[in-house]
């Protein structure tokens, strides 16, 4: 079924939005949540919640890309959730070692509250993002968006590991150059 015709039930209030939006994004929904979660009940649980989340958001709001506002969706539950669980702990798994990698060139807590709040961040990082080369904002994107190994990206476009490694690490030092030349606090 087409995007805007899922995007109508949910207006008109019909069960049938949640039960065809699982149909097409369901899968997408729970590799995201599984690539950050690494628990397969947690990842179920949150994509249900991410079906209960564009319930209770559409309508009002009409996403122009449902695949990327349900992406969006289940990538901040799950991040949620695994920051529940892991509160005390530091350095386990995926999600954690992606986190640690960006540690140095992500704002300071106090003021990624202020940014994410006044959206400026979202901004700056579009415009970093647009920057790149197309194969390198794919690799970061797939990296710290979607959480995929590097052993998944090289394979995914057909290049070395070392390639990928290296043009993740080209990318986070002009992301923290980018950041601090536009007054980012880090």
């Amino acid at each position: 079924m087409e995007d805007e015709k899922i995007i109508a039930l949910y207006f008109s209030r019909s069960e049938d939005a949640i039960t065809e939006t699982a149909k097409k994004y369901g899968r997408y929904c729970h590799t995201i949540a599984y690539r950050i979660l690494q628990n397969e009940e947690d990842s179920e649980e949150c994509v249900n919640d991410t079906y209960m989340n564009a319930w209770d958001s559409i309508p009002p709001r009409h996403p122009e890309k449902l695949r990327t506002f349900l992406g969006k969706l289940t990538r901040n539950l799950s991040l949620h959730i695994y920051e529940k669980y892991h509160a005390d702990k530091r350095g386990a798994g995926r999600t954690a070692l992606v986190l640690e990698e960006l540690q140095n060139c992500i704002p300071a807590p106090d003021y990624t509250a202020k940014a994410i709040d006044d959206m400026a961040l979202k901004e700056v990082l579009n415009r970093f993002l647009a920057g790149l080369s197309a194969p390198a904002r794919v690799m970061f994107l797939r990296r710290y968006w979607y959480f995929d190994t590097v052993k998944e990206i090289a394979a995914a476009l057909g290049v070395s590991e070392s390639k990928v490694k290296m043009s993740l690490l080209r990318s986070r030092g002009r992301l923290k150059q980018y950041l601090e030349k536009e007054g980012v606090t880090l």
